[in-house]
């Protein structure tokens, strides 16, 4: 049968919680070494489960309740694609906090004081029992949740010294109107269906007629719905892959206010208007992610760095001893309480009786 257990895990920004059901592992085991320091297991287990909790509360309702043994790539199982990606945000956190110093890093007194409310709240609304069962001691919640904070101002830190300065002309995105003329229709049934040759030379017909009349239009989607047509708007520029390949080459080709003849695509045929060169509150939403991109690239190649030079060694039987498939972990949300979330398990053990 199963052995069901209830937790509280705290909310917010420096929320952690884990679980662990592993037999023969200790919370002082040591899980790796990064450099001179060592990761102990109940570190390791307390941020392991709280992210099984997430994929288990979030994906497990169409992954199935078999998740963790699927397999996510050749030779990896689910569970040990995201087992690596713990492990490595773990080493990562531990050599953001080596390098703390060099960006002038420390730890308010007020974050220090968060950081201990959170913990002692965890350890009050959680029974003993519970407390053990997921290494869920004050001075590991307290670990972790430092961790986490440091990750967040080192990589902050670093992220500022990227360059945010982008030009219109780098981040320029155009705006079209344009109406589609599918190569599928829908029958009865409400089930999709392709068109014959014969029904596409005719919907190509159709288009360039449409192309023809729409050219002369002053007004693009007025013309459209006229002819029974809906026009669509999008903002593009020439590397856009939400769109059809062979539309986006025909449009950027185009000055403003310019019209496209009948272009084929995959799907069916495209024509459009050309409705600015320059579309303001598009160009700006591309300069942010410009910027984010550029400020992610810094931090992964500052990661790489000191990764290349440290000495990371991993102990592959200590950290085995946690399997996501021997317990089960969701989270829910506390309808009484909007600052808490409540985290379930259901630990696999036999029936005696």
């Amino acid at each position: 049968m199963k052995k069901r257990a209830v937790i509280l895990l705290l909310a917010g920004v420096l929320a952690a919680g884990s679980l662990t059901g592993c037999g023969g592992l200790e919370d002082s085991d040591v899980v790796a070494t990064v450099n001179d320091t060592d990761i102990t297991a109940d570190v390791a287990n307390f941020l392991a489960r709280y992210t099984q909790a997430q994929y288990e509360t979030y994906y497990a309702g169409y992954m199935g309740d078999d998740m963790w043994s699927g397999e996510s790539e050749e030779g990896k199982t689910y569970e040990d694609t995201v087992k690596d990606s713990i492990l490595e945000s773990l080493e990562n956190m531990y050599l953001m906090e080596e390098h703390m110093d060099e960006y002038d890093i420390s730890l308010s007194d007020e974050e220090k004081n968060s950081i201990k409310e959170a913990a002692s709240q965890f350890d009050s609304e959680n029974g003993l029992a519970e407390k053990e069962k997921v290494s869920g001691n004050t001075d590991t919640v307290e670990r972790v949740l430092e961790l986490l904070t440091i990750q967040k101002k080192v990589q902050d830190a670093v992220e500022a010294g990227a360059d945010t300065e982008v030009s219109d002309e780098e981040a320029a995105q155009k705006s079209m109107q344009y109406v589609t003329f599918s190569f599928t229709t829908t029958d009865e049934e409400g089930n999709s269906v392709d068109l014959t040759d014969e029904e596409k030379e005719e919907l190509k017909a159709t288009a360039e007629s449409f192309a023809a009349g729409a050219a002369g239009a002053a007004d693009f989607a007025a013309y459209a719905t006229e002819q029974g047509q809906t026009s669509q708007d999008a903002t593009f520029d020439a590397e856009s892959a939400t769109l059809p390949t062979q539309l986006v080459e025909a449009a950027d080709a185009l000055g403003e206010g310019e019209t496209t003849g009948v272009v084929e695509g995959d799907n069916g045929y495209y024509v459009a208007r050309v409705t600015s060169l320059l579309d303001r509150e598009a160009t700006d939403t591309k300069k942010q992610e410009i910027v984010s991109e550029r400020q992610q690239e810094l931090m992964d190649e500052t990661i790489a760095g000191w990764r290349e030079d440290a000495d990371i060694e991993v102990h592959e039987r200590v950290w085995d001893k946690i399997e996501f498939t021997t317990l089960t972990v969701t989270m829910k949300q506390e309808e009484a309480d909007p600052y808490t979330d409540e985290v379930q398990t259901d630990d696999q053990v036999e029936d005696t009786e």
